[in-house]
């Protein structure tokens, strides 16, 4: 089994539950996992592979919980610039509805590569629209390169405008279809077991895009294939207006309803919730994505972030659609929740967010929100997912009083090494598995026919 030595790292943050920060330290890695981490004394002299992280702060792989791939072909489109959630959605649909497999493969790609490059090393993607031929293979097609951990859904959407929902009639499918395939593709893909590098979960795509019938038929189907469930949930008003008219509860409400809470569910964004809702949230066991950036470029809201952290409701972070944060950079996210929790605290007299809270919540929170317990931290027996930053560089110029702070205060920067069990992904700022250029130039032409 090939093995991995880490040594001289300036600052290696475990990110465990004691918070253990080590100077001049490093890991022994065995066959993706970790044996060992400590300073450099306790560590063995040789392995397979060495590599001197002298002057990089080495931290836990980030975790994504929340993600659209495929709308990097569509950011800063025009007339999705200045309009809230239901506007941006209608003007946006009917582009996304002539995708091919192609834009998808080649979106899905170019995402994870930007993730990658920002210091994830686990993304969740929420892809709820299929067009034409386009299915959860071409998703799992163009992730592969990227050699990060991808969890994929197959989200849905069957409520057309006909029936009263949101989306047009020409991106809705069949709910047979949707239970049909959405078995199938757990069958096909999803891996279980610890360390699995490919994952499935189900994700009807929000209260406005499906019936509550495929909601509970979808939870049926993941909780007899033991997968989890994904949805958009309580992101703006219009949504929740939307509840009381048609289902005469609040969002939260609704979900309690259809069966969906529980440690095997998370919402994405769950912006306007009360005090009661993040109580009854934490009480069981659901997570959040919180999605910070999306939620200011919309104009959504601020989610209650030091509420769900004082209910210790479990909670991750997620950088939301590229056609909604025009970005893919989870480092510039962990600094976006920090900023936005301070703002919210102001005035209210509550605690400021520290720098190793969000970055705790972008690791570890994001592992636990996944459903995963082997990742989201280094520690021995957990699989050896981890970045590293150079510190010699004009960003952390005169910040290295604390290193792991600064990564969060200073300007966000792409990352300079990361392995995903033991594997290099990023080297030198550069993905491993993937030429750049070629990538966006036909990321680019791709996107251009799709706008045409």
């Amino acid at each position: 089994m090939p093995t991995l030595l880490v040594r001289s790292a300036e600052v290696l943050a475990q990110m465990d539950d004691a918070r253990t920060e080590l100077a001049d330290a490093g890991m022994f890695i065995r066959d993706g996992w970790i044996e060992q981490v400590g300073p450099n004394s306790t560590l063995p002299a040789t392995a397979d592979e060495v590599v001197d992280l002298s002057g990089h702060v080495v931290l836990p792989g980030l975790v994504n919980t929340h993600h659209h791939l495929y709308q990097t072909l569509t950011r800063a489109l025009p007339a999705a610039q200045d309009v809230g959630l239901f506007d941006w959605l209608r003007a946006l649909y009917p582009v996304w509805a002539r995708m091919t497999p192609d834009h998808v493969k080649v979106a899905t790609r170019l995402g994870l590569v930007e993730l990658a490059m920002s210091g994830c090393t686990t993304a969740f993607d929420h892809h709820y629209l299929w067009p034409g031929a386009t299915s959860l293979a071409d998703q799992f097609e163009g992730a592969d390169p990227v050699g990060i951990r991808f969890h994929a859904s197959r989200g849905s959407m069957s409520l057309g405008e006909s029936q009263g929902g949101l989306p047009p009639d020409s991106v809705v499918e069949d709910e047979s279809a949707i239970l049909a395939d959405s078995d199938d593709v757990i069958v096909r893909f999803h891996q279980p077991e610890a360390g699995g590098m490919k994952r499935v979960v189900l994700a009807p795509c929000s209260p406005f895009s499906v019936t509550t019938d495929l909601m509970r038929e979808s939870a049926t189907l993941a909780r007899q294939r033991t997968v989890t469930l994904h949805t958009h949930l309580a992101e703006t008003r219009d949504e929740e207006a939307f509840c009381r008219e048609r289902f005469g509860v609040r969002p939260v409400q609704l979900m309690e309803q259809l069966g969906w809470t529980g440690p095997d569910v998370w919402y994405a964004h769950a912006v306007h919730v009360d005090r009661a809702e993040v109580d009854r949230i934490a009480a069981a066991g659901t997570g959040v994505a919180h999605c910070p950036t999306s939620n200011m470029r919309l104009a959504s809201g601020i989610a209650p972030l030091a509420k769900y952290l004082r209910q210790r409701v479990k909670v991750g972070l997620g950088v939301d659609g590229s056609a909604s944060n025009d970005s893919s950079n989870l480092l510039a996210e962990v600094r976006q929740a920090m900023l936005l929790a301070r703002l919210a605290a102001a005035g209210h007299g509550d605690a400021l967010l520290e720098a190793r809270t969000a970055l705790a919540v972008a690791t570890r929170g994001g592992a636990s929100v996944l459903g995963r317990d082997d990742i989201g931290s280094l520690e021995p027996g957990k699989a050896a997912d981890f970045i590293a930053l150079d510190l010699n560089r004009i960003e952390f110029a005169g910040a290295l009083h604390d290193p792991v702070a600064a990564v969060v205060f200073c300007a966000p920067v792409r990352i300079d090494h990361s392995w995903v069990h033991g594997r290099r992904v990023i080297e030198h700022g550069n993905p491993v598995g993937v030429e750049l250029p070629q990538l966006v130039e036909l990321h680019n032409r791709l996107a251009r026919e799709l706008v045409a």
